[in-house]
């Protein structure tokens, strides 16, 4: 049975998250699934290299399925795209290894973060940013996200309630970059955060996010964070950013790729 591996891009503002849940309430992955089923008369489950939270959006959401179709990869994700409602889409397909799974195999994410930082609300970033109206200071939160890399104990930055069996991770990236031409201290435009690493805990970058956003206007000295860390108690960190700024960019799967077969 041929092991399909669909990249998908999405807007998160109006789906409940990526995974089915009871009722009857709107979710990625129930929007895909049922797509297929429309298509070709076959339930499957589809599996998404990770769980991205209500109002999260994707460029790079990776999910596999496999299924029993005469429809080759791109007859698929022509097919599919046009069932699927306009939140969402394929954006590639392909025939993978059998054994290819896209949470199990995945190995790294990127993550990207978009603020406003503007003295006024920005109606048409609103929907893909959070409107901090103080001042950043960008080259602060850049040095601050600095120390968080490397592997650590990043119990801290979990939302509470989370039940998981290591809170260690490993970041290899947290870039915090200002609107060309308003670099350092008071610059106001649009703010990126990047953050990538090996995995994630619940909430994680959006509590990253929304302690950064606590050095850049002051509240927060740069050079806490790794005390932060060592607290490992949410109560430490700052608050959860909200949603809306935040897409899955990419994820990698390294040797686990599963491309060694070719797209039918």
């Amino acid at each position: 049975m041929p092991n399909f591996r669909l990249t998908l891009e999405y807007d998160g503002t109006g789906f409940s998250g990526w995974q089915v849940q009871a009722g009857a309430v709107r979710t990625l992955q129930g929007e895909l699934e049922a797509a297929v089923l429309r298509v070709t008369g076959v339930r499957v489950r589809a599996h998404g290299a990770g769980r991205t939270d209500a109002g999260v959006h994707a460029e790079g959401q990776v999910a596999n399925l496999k299924l029993e179709t005469a429809l080759a990869a791109p007859a698929l994700q022509r097919a599919l795209n046009a069932v699927l409602p306009p939140d969402l889409a394929v954006v590639m397909a392909e025939v993978v290894a059998d054994e290819f799974h896209a949470r199990y195999h995945a190995r790294a994410k990127l993550y990207r973060y978009r603020l406003w930082n503007g003295t006024h609300p920005s109606p048409l970033r609103a929907a893909r940013a959070w409107w901090v109206k103080p001042a950043l200071d960008v080259a602060a939160m850049a040095s601050a996200g600095a120390l968080l890399l490397g592997t650590h104990d990043f119990a801290c930055f979990q939302d509470m309630g989370s039940e998981v069996e290591s809170t260690v991770r490993t970041l290899t990236r947290c870039d915090v970059l200002g609107t060309p031409g308003l670099p350092g201290p008071g610059a106001r435009g649009e703010v990126e955060i990047h953050v990538e690493g090996s995995g994630f805990l619940r909430h994680m970058v959006r509590i990253l996010v929304g302690t950064l956003v606590q050095v850049g206007t002051g509240r927060r000295e740069p050079g806490s964070l790794p005390a932060v860390l060592a607290a490992r108690d949410r109560s430490a960190a700052g608050p959860t950013a909200p949603p809306q700024g935040l897409s899955l960019v990419r994820v990698e799967y390294g040797t686990h790729s599963g491309r060694a077969c070719e797209s039918a």
